[in-house]
C-alpha cells in the first residue's frame, strides 16, 4: 500500500510540474509573433529632417544686378517697378548664398528729367525682393542714385559761339559799334539755343549693370 501511495504522490508532483512548464497554445489565425505585438518605439518616431543652416548675408554686401527692364529719368515715374538678375553670385565665407541669375525686383524711388535752363536729370532706384525657387524674400538696399552729366561747358560753347557770330555780322554791318550790337544779338541767340535744348537724360537699357548695397542683413 505504501508503495502505491508513494507512486501516486510522485505522479501528482510530476503532473503539476508538467502543467507549470506548459505554455498557452498559439491561436491558429494569429500571424504575428509575440515580439511583433510589442510596438517599436524607434519605428513609431517619424524621421525628422534636420533643416539646413541658413546663410546670413550681412548689411553692406554688394549686389551686382543686370537689368531686364528699361528705366530712364524722362520716361520712368516714382513707384514704377523693374526687374533684374544677379550678374555675379553672392558668396559668404566660401559658400554661395545667391547664385548668378537669381531674379531681383525693385522700384523707382525718384525720376526727374533734365531742365531746359538748369537742373540735371536724376534717377534713383532700390531693390525690394529676391526671388528664389518661386518664393520671394524681402530685402532692403540703399538707393542707387544717378545724376546726368553737367552741360555747362556745352552751354558756354553755344553762347560763346553765338556771340562770335553776332560780332562778325555786326562788324560787317557797321564797324566797331555794329560789332558790339552784333555781339549782344549773337549772345541772345546763343542763350536761346540753350533754353531750347534739354540736358542729358539717364537711360538704362536691359543688361545694364547696376551695383546695389544691402541696407540690412538677410537670411537666405
Amino acid at each position: 500500500m505504501r508503495s502505491i501511495f508513494h507512486l501516486l504522490v510522485i505522479a501528482t508532483l510530476a503532473a503539476s510540474l508538467i502543467g507549470c512548464n506548459r505554455q498557452p497554445p498559439v491561436k491558429a489565425d494569429s500571424t504575428e509573433s509575440p515580439s511583433a505585438a510589442v510596438p517599436d518605439k524607434q519605428a513609431a518616431v517619424p524621421n525628422k529632417q534636420v533643416p539646413e543652416p541658413k546663410i546670413v548675408v550681412p548689411a553692406g554686401t554688394r549686389l551686382r544686378v543686370a537689368l531686364t527692364d528699361t528705366v530712364s529719368s524722362d520716361k520712368s515715374r516714382p513707384g514704377d517697378s523693374f526687374t533684374g538678375v544677379l550678374a555675379e553670385p553672392v558668396v559668404i565665407d566660401g559658400e554661395t548664398a545667391l547664385e548668378k541669375g537669381t531674379e531681383v525686383r525693385g522700384f523707382v524711388v525718384d525720376a526727374k528729367g533734365s531742365g531746359r535752363v538748369k537742373g540735371r536729370a536724376v534717377l534713383q532706384l532700390t531693390l525690394t525682393q529676391i526671388v528664389r525657387a518661386g518664393h520671394s524674400l524681402k530685402i532692403s538696399t540703399k538707393p542707387y542714385s544717378a545724376i546726368a552729366e553737367s552741360t555747362k561747358k556745352r552751354d558756354a560753347a553755344i553762347i560763346g559761339g553765338g556771340a562770335g557770330i553776332g560780332a562778325a555780322i555786326g562788324a560787317l554791318a557797321g564797324g566797331g559799334k555794329g560789332a558790339l550790337i552784333g555781339a549782344g544779338v549773337g549772345g541772345g541767340a546763343g542763350t536761346g539755343t540753350v533754353l531750347a535744348t534739354k540736358g542729358k537724360e539717364i537711360r538704362y537699357s536691359p543688361e545694364t549693370r547696376i551695383p546695389f548695397t544691402l541696407a540690412s542683413s538677410v537670411e537666405i
